[in-house]
């Protein structure tokens, strides 16, 4: 079956360190395992059967609900059946959690983000709207809603959590989290032992950088 790797362009964007450390790791794995660097949003132009190692929510979504013949496979799933990654432990600490609403369905990846979690020793007081429940952080109305009304819906999702920290697995969630005003802990972070850095903020700016890394791929 044919393999490709979709970092997905936030991540790129985010911590372009952290995709050249998660290909080598799939590379161990897999072997040989080309990146896909062509946009969700753009035609793939993948073979039929072709099975796509996405990390990010809006790419599993697109990826399998918009062009046919495809399969994907979240890099929580593969990291949750690998016994040679090394989880960090984090002693029982305690976080929330807010699950992407692009996977607000797809329990395999509710499930297998939060057994990394434990695998992590990380203890999670999960929200009252979360998993399939899940409501948005706030960034996708942008940019059909006010500034204003998004940062709202961000501050108000944000203040949902019950705990000071979050853990978050979309880099868009990270600078809705840390706008509204938590500690936002993106997994992959968790997963390397680095620190979550929501780097730039103002939702109308990082829309453009990612428009035009969506243009340019």
């Amino acid at each position: 079956m044919n393999k490709v790797f979709a970092p997905g362009c936030a991540l790129i964007l985010y911590k372009p360190q952290i995709v050249s450390r998660l290909q080598e790791f799939l590379e161990k794995k897999f072997g040989d395992l080309p990146q896909h660097l062509i946009c969700c949003h753009h035609e793939p132009h993948l073979s039929k059967g072709t099975t796509i190692i996405n990390v990010c929510s809006g790419c599993d979504k697109r990826f399998r609900s918009l062009y046919e013949g495809l399969t994907v496979l979240s890099l929580w799933e593969v990291l949750l059946e690998d016994d040679t990654f090394p989880f960090p432990d984090y002693g029982g600490r305690v976080m929330s959690i807010h699950d992407a609403c692009p996977i607000r369905t797809e329990a395999r990846v509710h499930n297998a983000v939060r057994k990394l979690l434990q695998k992590m020793n990380i203890v999670l007081v999960e929200p009252a709207q979360t998993r399939s429940e899940s409501v948005c952080c706030g960034d996708s109305y942008y940019p059909n809603a006010p500034i204003d009304e998004i940062r709202g819906r961000m501050r108000s999702r944000a203040q949902s959590m019950p705990c000071d920290d979050v853990v978050v697995y979309c880099v868009s969630c990270i600078k809705s989290m840390d706008i509204g005003g938590k500690k936002p802990h993106y997994l992959l972070d968790l997963l390397f032992g680095e620190d979550t850095i929501p780097g730039e903020t103002n939702t109308k700016i990082w829309h453009e950088q990612l428009e035009r890394f969506i243009e340019a791929h």
